[in-house]
C-alpha cells in the first residue's frame, strides 16, 4: 500500500512539473534572435528582465517583452498606448525604463503633432509593465526642434540629468549633437538651459552626421563615460566618449578605440554592425552591454536576419571599458581600421576622388 502511494505521490509530483515547465516554456516562447527590436534597452526588477525597444507594441505608444533569463522572452506588453487625445503622429522610438526614487520612469521619443519635431517625454508608473501617463509638459526637450534618444543619470549628488540627441535633421549644419540638461527632481521638467556637448564628427572614426543612444556610465576610479552610436565606414557602432571633470556638462573628448564595431571582427561577411548601446546588470551582478544588430535587415527567406537584441558580458579595465569577448586583437584591428579610413579619406578630399 504503502509503495502503491508512493508511486501515485511521485506521478503527481512528475505531472506538476511537467505542467509547470509546460507553462514556464509557454510563457516565454520568444528567444531572442526571433524578437524584432531596435534601441533595446534593459531593466532587472524582482529578479525579471524587461526589454523595451522600438516596435514591441502592437499598438501606437510603447512595448515591453519579459525574460528571466535574457533568452527566452514573452509575448509582448503595452505599457503606454497613445489615445486619440495624445499629441503624437508617430515616431515612437527609443523608450527606456528607469528605477527612481519608488517608481517607473520612461524616457522616450514622439513626434509631436503639435509642433512636428521629435523629443523627448518622461512618462511615469507604478509597474515596470504599466500603464505609463506622460508627466512632462509634452517634449520635455526643446519644441523647436529634433531632439531624440533621452537617458537618465543620477550624479553623486543624487542630481538627476537628461542627456539626449540633438538630431542632426534640425541643427545649422546638418551635424548631429548630444545635449545635456539638468532634470527637476520629480523629472518632469528641465532646470537648467541645454547645453551641446559635442558633435557626431568629432572621433576619428566617425564618418556620419548622426548622434544616437547615450548612456552614461562611472567607472570605480571616478571617471564618467559615455557610450553612444553614429555610423563608421563598416557601419553603425558603439564609441566611447569621457568628460574632463567627471560631469555631465563637462569638454567631452572621444576614445580612439570603440567599443563595438564591424571592424572587431576578421570575417566581415558573416559578421553585423549595431549599436545604441545601454548598460545594466545581470543578476548575478555581471556588467552587460545591450545593443541592436544588425542595423538594418539582411539577406533574403529563412536566411534573412532582422535587428535584434544582442547582450555582451562587459569588463571595466584601465579606467574604461571593453567586450569580454574581444581581445586586444581585435581592438588592434579596430584601431588600424581606423587609420586606414582616415589615410583614405584625405587622398579622396586631396584629389577629389
Amino acid at each position: 500500500m504503502k509503495k502503491l502511494l508512493s508511486l501515485i505521490l511521485s506521478a503527481i509530483l512528475l505531472f506538476s512539473f511537467c505542467t509547470f515547465s509546460a507553462s514556464a516554456a509557454e510563457s516565454y516562447p520568444y528567444k531572442t534572435d526571433d524578437v524584432l527590436v531596435r534601441d533595446p534597452a534593459i531593466l532587472l526588477y524582482d529578479g525579471l528582465y524587461y526589454m523595451y525597444g522600438t516596435g514591441l507594441a502592437t499598438a501606437a505608444g510603447y512595448g515591453c517583452r519579459v525574460s528571466p533569463d535574457l533568452k527566452n522572452w514573452s509575448e509582448p506588453y503595452n505599457v503606454f498606448i497613445a489615445g486619440d487625445d495624445f499629441d503624437a503622429a508617430g515616431d515612437f522610438w527609443a523608450p527606456e525604463c528607469h528605477f527612481y526614487n519608488g517608481s517607473f520612469y520612461l524616457f522616450a521619443t514622439y513626434r509631436s503633432k503639435t509642433t512636428g519635431y521629435r523629443g523627448t517625454s518622461v512618462f511615469k508608473a507604478s509597474s515596470p509593465l504599466g500603464p505609463f501617463a506622460e508627466i512632462s509638459d509634452g517634449h520635455i526637450t526643446p519644441h523647436n526642434s529634433d531632439n531624440i534618444d533621452g537617458t537618465l543619470y543620477v550624479d553623486d549628488e543624487g542630481q538627476p540629468w537628461m542627456i539626449y540627441v540633438s538630431e542632426w535633421t534640425a541643427t545649422d549644419d546638418g551635424v548631429g549633437r548630444m545635449s545635456v540638461a539638468k532634470l527637476s527632481d520629480d523629472l518632469s521638467h528641465f532646470i537648467t538651459e541645454p547645453k551641446e556637448i559635442f558633435r557626431a564628427d568629432a572621433p576619428d572614426w566617425s564618418a556620419s552626421v548622426v548622434t544616437d543612444g547615450p548612456f552614461l556610465y562611472k567607472t570605480e576610479k571616478g571617471s564618467l563615460l559615455m557610450l553612444w552610436s553614429t555610423m563608421s565606414h563598416e557601419g553603425y557602432c558603439v564609441g566611447i566618449a569621457r568628460s574632463d571633470n567627471g560631469k555631465p556638462d563637462g569638454s567631452w573628448t572621444q576614445e580612439l578605440t570603440r567599443l563595438y564595431s564591424k571592424a572587431f571582427f576578421i570575417d566581415k561577411r558573416n559578421s553585423f554592425d549595431g549599436g545604441h548601446p545601454m548598460l545594466f546588470k545581470r543578476a548575478d551582478g555581471q556588467l552587460m552591454l545591450s545593443i541592436h544588430s544588425p542595423n538594418s535587415s539582411s539577406g533574403e527567406g529563412e536566411s534573412r536576419i532582422f535587428e535584434h537584441a544582442v547582450f555582451y558580458e562587459i569588463e571595466e579595465k584601465n579606467d574604461t571599458l571593453r567586450i569580454v569577448d574581444f581581445s586586444c586583437f581585435n581592438r588592434f584591428l579596430d584601431i588600424i581600421t581606423t587609420v586606414f579610413n582616415r589615410i583614405s579619406d584625405f587622398f579622396e578630399d586631396l584629389f577629389g576622388l
